[in-house]
């Protein structure tokens, strides 16, 4: 049974990032990256939702984000889970796809495929996510949930980690009669790649990317097409380590 309820997308961005502070609003091609990533996600046809959090620091992020004509909601700097929590109810989606901001360039396409793919499964307990097992590049990073189970882990979890990640309790502790389905790349696997802005290496290649190669129009398939042609740009940020769960 396919799921009617309403599904929108919150994307969590705040200004006070450890590793490169303000890095949403650093610009490519002229534009910031958050406009560059909530312009790929709005090419979904779904309601794209700003989560950041009530610090001072992050007001640009809520004065360009209202600028843009976007929904916003500000809540915990720490406790993610809770901000988006209050995000969903307060703009009343029944399911929930979370993304991170610092994905400039995720694909509008693998994201919508992901949320077909959810709604047709009709089940509420489903978790679905193409980075369970990975295929797809840093930086095309979804995750896809009904607000009931959201609810229930903000309601369960205790653990520092969970809180922050949002999605940990779920996928790792997996409350109830929740059911995990992971979405495989069919292009093969491009799980090498960093497409996300974590670092200064990242934004290096990330504006490379922008500036010389038109990548704000490519899809997945075509941004690895470049990296795997052009071996000095994935040199770039080759290096970096992605943090892990609870650092």
């Amino acid at each position: 049974m396919t799921y009617t309820g309403k599904i929108g997308i919150i994307t969590q961005a705040r200004a006070t990032s450890t590793r490169l502070p303000a890095k949403v609003l650093l610009t490519a091609a002229g534009r910031s990256y958050l406009e560059h990533h909530v312009e790929r996600l709005a090419a979904t046809g779904l309601p794209v939702i700003v989560a950041t959090t009530t610090n001072v620091d992050d007001d640009p992020i809520v004065i360009l984000t209202e600028k843009l004509g976007l929904p916003v909601f500000r809540g915990s700097e720490e406790d993610v889970l809770s901000r988006f929590a209050g995000a969903a109810t307060q703009y009343g989606l029944d399911g929930v796809v979370r993304v991170t901001s610092d994905c400039p360039l995720i694909d509008a396409e693998v994201v919508a495929t992901g949320v077909d793919r959810w709604r047709a499964e009709g089940d509420e307990s489903l978790y679905l996510s193409n980075c369970l097992e990975r295929t797809y590049p840093r930086g095309m990073d979804y995750e896809v949930f009904s607000t009931a189970r959201l609810l229930e882990a903000d309601a369960k979890a205790t653990l520092q980690a969970d809180r922050e990640h949002v999605t940990s309790y779920l996928h790792q502790n997996r409350p109830g009669d929740i059911r995990l389905q992971n979405v495989a790349w069919s292009g093969g696997n491009g799980s090498q790649y960093r497409l996300c802005l974590d670092t200064e290496d990242d934004r290096q290649l990330l504006t490379a990317l922008y500036e010389e190669h038109d990548a704000g129009t490519l899809h997945c398939a075509d941004l690895v097409r470049i990296l795997t042609e052009h071996p000095e740009l994935t040199a770039l940020n080759a290096h970096i380590e992605q943090k892990k769960l609870g650092e």
